[in-house]
């Protein structure tokens, strides 16, 4: 999967969050001073081009939709990081994560549960 631009990721942003709507609805979301109607419009039509952005037609007007989730889109964006950056191991990515972020006790303990709950899992199937 191809990786989005900033401006591309925002119109994805914006985009994931309202779910569906016309070049107008994508355009409100953006605080001001808002982007121009013709900058976004050509976001989206590069967007429909990679395949992130699906559309129905009515009339003139077409309606956006994502094409592809942002669950997707976010494990395809930490696989690549995980290969380009940490040698393809999560264990360093998780490392460096938890190294260089002053996470408070109750973030690192809620990780803590969670690799133990993924533990579990794997040791029951």
């Amino acid at each position: 999967m191809k990786e989005l631009t900033k401006a591309e990721e925002q119109v994805m942003q914006y985009l994931w969050e309202i779910e569906k709507g016309f070049l107008k609805d994508v355009v409100d979301q953006f605080p001001d001073p808002k982007p121009a109607y013709t900058t976004i419009s050509t976001v989206v039509r590069v967007l429909v081009n990679k395949g992130f952005i699906g559309f129905k037609t009515y009339g003139k007007s077409n309606e956006y939709y994502p094409a592809i989730s942002k669950k997707d889109y976010t494990r395809s964006f930490f696989k690549g990081i995980t290969k380009s950056f940490f040698n393809n191991s999560a264990s360093k990515l998780v490392s460096f994560f938890t190294s260089e972020n002053d996470l408070s006790l109750s973030e690192l303990e809620l990780l803590k549960k969670q690799l133990e709950e993924q533990i579990e899992k794997k040791k029951k199937s």
